[in-house]
Formats: C-alpha cells, sequence, structure tokens
C-alpha cells in the first residue's frame, strides 16, 4: 500500500468515503485541520480508515432541513482530507490531523452497518481543486488583507503580519477562511465558492457584513 500517495485527479481518490458531519468546520484543500475524536462511532470510523485509504469526508449539517439529532441532513458539498497525523491520549481518544484533498458532492449516502455514515462521492466538479495553486493570480490580495486589518482591529486581535504577507494567495485565503470564526452557512459559503478568487471575495464580503453587525454600520449584502 502506498503510504503518501498523490492526489492528481479524481480517479485517484476513493469514490466511496466515510463521512464526519461537524457543524462549523471547514477544511479545504491543501489545509490542516486537527480534530479531537472521542465518540465511538467515530473512533470506529478512524479506525477503519487507517486500515484502509485514510481518507474521510467532512461535512456540515445543513440546520435548514429539517432531520434527526442522530441523523441530521447534510449539506450536498464537503471535503475529502486524509490522516496524516494520529496520536492516541490514553483516555480513549484520538487527536487527528486532517489534510485537505479536493471537495466533492454527495452522489448517494449508502446504506451501511457501519456505525458511521457513508456515501458515493464526486469530485468531478472540483477538479481544480488537484492542482495548486490555481486562480492564485486573480485574488484581490489588498481586499483580503484591508478585511482583515478591519476585523482585527475590531475585535482586538492579534495577528501575525509578517506571516501573512509570507503566505501565497492560496493559502492565505483558504487558512483564513477555515480559522475564521463565522457560522455554518458562512463557512458553507466559503467551502462552495467555485474557485479561490471567488472564495476571497466572499471571504471580503462576510467579514465586511460581519464588521457592519459589530458596529451599526450599513450592512453588505452577501450574494
Amino acid at each position: 500500500m502506498v503510504m503518501n500517495p498523490v492526489y492528481r485527479a479524481p480517479s485517484d481518490c476513493p469514490a466511496v468515503i466515510p463521512l464526519f458531519p461537524l457543524s462549523g468546520a471547514l477544511l479545504l484543500p491543501r489545509g490542516q485541520m486537527p480534530l479531537n475524536v472521542f465518540e465511538p462511532r467515530y473512533l470506529a470510523m478512524v479506525d477503519d480508515a487507517l486500515a484502509g485509504r485514510r481518507v474521510i469526508g467532512m461535512i456540515q449539517p445543513d440546520a435548514d432541513v429539517p432531520g434527526s439529532a442522530s441523523v441530521p441532513k447534510l449539506y450536498s458539498v464537503g471535503c475529502a482530507g486524509r490522516i496524516t497525523q494520529l496520536a492516541e491520549t490514553g483516555d480513549g481518544r484520538y487527536l487527528i490531523t486532517l489534510s485537505g484533498i479536493a471537495r466533492f458532492r454527495v452522489a448517494e449516502e449508502l446504506s451501511v452497518l457501519t456505525p458511521y455514515r457513508q456515501a458515493r462521492v464526486d469530485y468531478r466538479p472540483f477538479a481544480t481543486d488537484f492542482t495548486a495553486r490555481a486562480g492564485e493570480e486573480a485574488v484581490d490580495r489588498e481586499g483580503v488583507i484591508r478585511a482583515l486589518r478591519d476585523f482585527a482591529k475590531a475585535n482586538d486581535l492579534r495577528i501575525d503580519w509578517q506571516g501573512i504577507d509570507e503566505a501565497p494567495n492560496e493559502a492565505l485565503v483558504n487558512a483564513l477562511s477555515m480559522m475564521s470564526p463565522f457560522g455554518a452557512r458562512e463557512k458553507q459559503a466559503l467551502l462552495e465558492a467555485p474557485d479561490l478568487k471567488s472564495r476571497a471575495e466572499v471571504l471580503i464580503a462576510i467579514t465586511q457584513l460581519e464588521l457592519a453587525r459589530e458596529t451599526g454600520g450599513p450592512e453588505t449584502t452577501l450574494q
């Protein structure tokens, strides 16, 4: 088994993957997501993933669609990640890191005997996710940084500006999107943005909207 696979195209990814529903959790291609896994069903999911291709699909529950607490309805788009780090805590938990591979659209949720959910997924609508730094030249970097400065000032946040200045556009936009304190709908909008330029525009718009709410100024409409 290849221990360090390279994902160049949708065909390199498993068609059926386990789903990890988690509200407010945003994983993007080449991003790093730390997770504290403690529920028995998701411990089983990690065990099974480690025995296979180590791929897990992060996806958000859709609060706007009726469902049950134990089996919530899900958004149709998530992001697959590979387990690249794992530690056992000694008290029955796993600390793992997922490295984002590519976004997917749920084609079919499967009837399974596992305690966790699984789905057949389609990566083809997001084929550009397999190309690192695709579309960086179209990003409004100054606009992203300006929005970050305004948000940091309004919320008295300390920012590593040297790291910001050194980060390539893809890493900058995706890291800020993943770390943003926004809600599930906003995170989903960032996930489903068709390309990096659009994600940067959505990030700026959401930040301006949040600032308007905080300051009582005129709100920006997020389309």
